[in-house]
């Protein structure tokens, strides 16, 4: 099992920066992959960026440039830096990981970018 908790979401105008963190625990050894998804409203759940074990970090396209996944090992943790951020960003970011028993889900992050 593994857990996932997220925080830093919040309130930004179109053009500002917001900071997601993710905390991981549980059977860290067994994750391949840790990312970032978000979900805006009547919309499916996409992928944003994420990184795994072994290889280069993937972002869609659409952020490419502008967010910025990184992680920290020592503290199990998972960082999004969301930067020049537009209002089609307004979503519910989650954090996920895929490892033994996976995918497994944070319970999300509300993100809201104003015009």
């Amino acid at each position: 099992q593994i857990q996932l908790v997220e925080s830093g979401g919040g309130l930004v105008q179109a053009g500002g920066s917001l900071r997601l963190s993710c905390a991981a625990s549980g059977s860290i050894f067994s994750i391949n992959a840790i990312g970032w998804y978000r979900q805006a409203p009547g919309r499916q759940r996409d992928s944003v960026a994420t990184i795994p074990r072994s290889g280069s970090t993937n972002y869609q396209h659409s952020v490419t440039g502008r967010f910025t996944i990184s992680r920290d090992n020592a503290n199990n943790t998972v960082y999004l830096q969301m930067n020049s951020m537009k209002p089609g960003a307004t979503a519910v970011y989650y954090c996920a990981a895929w490892g033994l028993g996976g995918p497994y889900w944070g319970q999300g992050t509300q993100d809201t970018v104003s015009s």
